[in-house]
C-alpha cells in the first residue's frame, strides 16, 4: 500500500531529480544542498537502517529530538516511509534519536546518536554503552529502500505539538502547510522542528525546494538573491 511519504519519495528521485530540493544554511559556513535523488539517497539509507539493523516497522514510535536541521528532515522522511510514528512532543518511543546522547532519559529499544556537521563521518568522541552512531552505519546502507511490510495509511504518522496526532492518510493534507507551486521557500530552523517539517513537506509537495537555515546565519540579500527564494 502507498502512503503520502512514499508517494512524495518516488516523486522526488524522479520528477527534475538532479535539481535542488533541500538547502542547508549552518554555522561556521556550512552549506549543503541536496537534489530530490541525492535526498532520496539519505532517506533510503536511513530507511534501510531503521529496519535491517533495528528491526523497525509500521507503527513503530521514533522520537525526533533533534533541532530543525536537514538531517532531521531525513529522519522524519525514512520513518513515514516506513510507516513508523515520529514523535516530537517527547513522549514515549520505541526508538530515539538525538544530537544529546549523553542526556538521556527513559527507556528505548535502541538510541541513535546523529552528529550535526554536514562532513562528520562519526561521532566526536565516547558514546553512551549501546548507543549507535548514525554517521558511522548510515554509508554502509543500500540506497534503494524496499520494504518488507506495507505501511497502513490509517496509522499515526506524526505526535506533534501538544499531543496533535496526523494519520499517514493526511500526512499532507493535515499536517504540511500549504504553499504555492513550485516555491523556492526559506524556512528559518529558529522557528523549531515541527514547523520546519510542516513547511518542508508543503513545499516539497508543489514541487518546490526549501532553504533551511540556521539561526546563526546572516540572511543577506545577496544570499537570499543566490539562492532565487520566492513564493510563499
Amino acid at each position: 500500500m502507498s502512503i503520502p511519504a512514499i508517494d512524495l519519495m518516488t516523486t522526488l528521485r524522479s520528477g527534475h531529480a538532479t535539481s535542488p530540493r533541500l538547502t542547508w544554511y549552518g554555522p561556521d559556513s556550512e552549506r549543503v544542498e541536496l537534489s530530490g535523488r541525492v535526498l532520496d539517497n539519505w532517506v533510503a539509507k536511513t530507511s534501510n537502517l531503521l529496519q535491517d539493523e533495528l528491526d523497525a516497522e509500521p507503527g513503530m514510535r521514533l522520537t525526533l529530538d533533534l533541532p530543525a536541521h536537514w538531517k532531521s528532515m531525513i529522519w522524519a522522511l525514512a520513518a513515514w516511509q516506513l510507516g513508523m510514528e515520529t514523535v516530537l512532543d517527547g513522549g514515549e518511543a520505541e526508538l530515539l534519536v538525538t544530537d544529546r546522547p549523553g542526556t538521556v532519559e527513559g527507556k528505548h529499544d535502541a538510541i541513535i546518536a546523529v552528529a550535526l556537521p554536514a562532513l562528520a563521518m562519526r561521532w566526536s568522541g565516547d558514546l553512551p554503552a549501546g548507543v549507535i552512531d548514525y554517521a558511522a552505519e548510515v554509508r554502509s546502507h543500500g540506497d534503494v529502500f524496499m520494504a518488507h511490510t506495507d505501511p497502513s495509511a490509517a496509522g499515526c504518522a506524526i505526535r506533534a505539538g501538544g499531543g496533535q496526532r496526523h494519520i499517514h492518510e493526511s500526512l499532507i493534507t493535515g499536517f504540511a502547510a500549504p504553499h504555492e507551486e513550485g516555491v523556492r521557500l526559506l524556512v528559518p530552523a529558529a522557528e523549531g522542528l515541527e514547523p520546519a517539517l510542516a513547511n518542508s513537506l508543503g513545499a516539497w509537495h508543489n514541487g518546490g525546494s526549501v532553504v533551511l537555515a540556521h539561526a546563526d546565519v546572516e540572511l543577506t540579500d545577496k544570499l537570499l538573491a543566490a539562492e532565487r527564494i520566492y513564493g510563499k
